[in-house]
């Protein structure tokens, strides 16, 4: 049996904003590693010099992240709601989350997302945002203090952020046993197996079953039964 998590909307969405957020930071490490003289693959590619392709990327991704929001705002509204959700069991759901990355054993909560998953979306949010604001700064504001302040919050958000982003992407990919099949949720239909959102999302899961489908199988080739020898 398999449960969809996410609507394609919403995987639609998430795709746009990841692809562009990692040739953003592709291009931005390349610049903050000083190798702003040194063509990039990308730039290459593009025959757009390194420091125009991440402005012109960084517009690109505010464009991604707000233009579709007014058609989704049911889906943002479910969050932020669900992003700041408490309920009574999350610190110890935290307390037991280095055992069960392994084990694969985590605690109950009924949120749509864990309570690791909130902390992580607070995180990258806020980190994304200010990365986005400090790069419009120094894009509008080309010399002063201000563009001195802008310029070294875009520098500790740039490694918070990819800090974060990396964490979250061994996740997702199931490279921690304990989220092995995580990946299906957000790829290749968005269908994950019951079995994988019952030990992550349990109390999600529950309310959500009846969307579940069997999976499909390939049924076992029929072979017709050979007629019995006749005796001479």
């Amino acid at each position: 049996m398999t449960i969809e998590r996410y609507p394609r909307s919403a995987r639609r969405y998430h795709a746009a904003i990841y692809v562009v957020t990692l040739l953003l930071l592709a291009s931005g490490w390349w610049l903050l590693a000083g190798r702003e003289g040194d063509a990039s693959p990308v730039a290459r590619l593009t025959g757009i010099p390194d420091a125009q392709l991440h402005v012109w990327l960084g517009w690109l991704l505010v464009v991604v992240a707000l233009l579709p929001l007014p058609f989704l705002l049911r889906g943002v509204v479910a969050f932020i709601r669900e992003t700041f959700r408490r309920d009574p069991g999350d610190l110890r759901w935290l307390a037991g989350l280095p055992a069960a990355v392994i084990t694969g054993r985590f605690r109950r909560h009924e949120g749509h997302f864990d309570p690791g998953q909130r902390i992580a979306n607070v995180a990258i949010v806020l980190l994304l945002v200010g990365l986005v604001a400090s790069g419009v700064a120094m894009v509008l504001v080309k010399v002063g203090p201000v563009f001195a302040i802008a310029a070294a919050v875009h520098r500790i958000t740039t490694i918070a952020f990819t800090i974060v982003i990396a964490g979250h992407i061994v996740v997702a990919l199931g490279v921690l046993p304990g989220y092995r099949g995580v990946w299906r949720s957000m790829h290749l239909g968005g269908r994950l197996h019951l079995h994988t959102a019952r030990r992550l999302w349990p109390g999600w899961t529950e309310r959500h079953a009846g969307s579940a489908e069997p999976t499909t199988e390939p049924s076992p080739a029929r072979t017709k039964p050979r007629p019995a020898r006749q005796p001479h």
